[in-house]
């Protein structure tokens, strides 16, 4: 399901621990959206994959970005703050996704123009109602750019 628009929601997963990443996939394939889900293992892939460089040279631009804080090398906040600094960029919405319940980065992260903060549940259901939420919440109920 989409608003207004045919296509499939552009969904960029920037994830580095595989069973996240495998519980995200699995948690947003339970749900009635028609979407396209990319993987970016870390910061730097992901940034490769938003300017549409090397091998993504022909990837679709993503209309949603689950963002994990904790990445190697360019961690999420870099990350963040480089999509949010960028005017082509900037308006794509980040849900930054993460374990840290820590007070600095939730401020850090809004400060820089995060769309949402969502803590990772342990708990495989609460992951799976969270993720469902989430997109509820972006695809349903929220306008995004591109696709009134």
């Amino acid at each position: 399901m989409t608003l207004g628009d045919s296509r499939p929601v552009q969904i960029l997963l920037v994830e580095d621990n595989p069973a996240d990443a495998r519980l995200t996939q699995e948690a947003i394939r339970d749900t009635e959206f028609r979407y396209q889900l990319h993987l970016a293992e870390d910061g730097e892939e992901a940034m490769e994959f938003l300017y549409q460089e090397g091998e993504f040279a022909d990837v679709p631009r993503p209309d949603l970005i689950l963002l994990d804080l904790n990445l190697p090398g360019m961690d999420g906040r870099e990350v963040l703050a480089e999509i949010k600094s960028d005017e082509n960029l900037g308006s794509i919405p980040v849900v930054v996704l993460t374990t840290s319940t820590a007070q600095q980065d939730l401020l850090y992260s809004y400060g820089l123009r995060a769309n949402s903060y969502v803590n990772k549940p342990i708990d495989r259901d609460r992951f799976n109602d969270m993720i469902k939420s989430v997109m509820e919440y972006w695809i349903n109920i929220s306008t995004l750019p591109g696709r009134q």
